[in-house]
């Protein structure tokens, strides 16, 4: 989620919070819960989970070259136990020319 430059008026974040503890739960929280017991093979009942959406994201530092954007997701989601995180990359993957980028170490994903 790092190294995205919006100083050039290129895109926006969003977020949404979602309190589901003791709540009915929307579609959204429900998908998320169904692919975490469907991946993980465990059960799963979400009480928070934080929906982030970077929209047509620019690198940093932004270049003069603005049609090379990144929309993504983090979908971070928590039992009050046991926590995740989901990522999520619009097709076709990264977007970015990393032969461009000041951090010589891109990565998708995480360490």
């Amino acid at each position: 989620w790092d190294n995205a430059d919006f100083s050039r008026g290129v895109g926006t974040t969003f977020y949404q919070e979602f309190h589901t503890l003791n709540t009915i739960k929307p579609p959204f929280v429900r998908d998320v819960e169904a692919k975490i017991r469907r991946y993980l093979r465990s059960s799963y009942s979400a009480a928070w989970t934080l929906k982030i959406t970077w929209v047509k994201a620019l690198p940093y530092a932004a270049q003069t070259d603005t049609r090379r954007t990144n929309t993504y997701q983090a979908i971070l989601t928590t039992d009050g136990f046991r926590s995740y995180v989901l990522m999520l990359y619009q097709q076709g993957g990264m977007q970015w020319d990393y032969t461009r980028l000041t951090a010589p170490n891109v990565l998708i994903g995480y360490t």
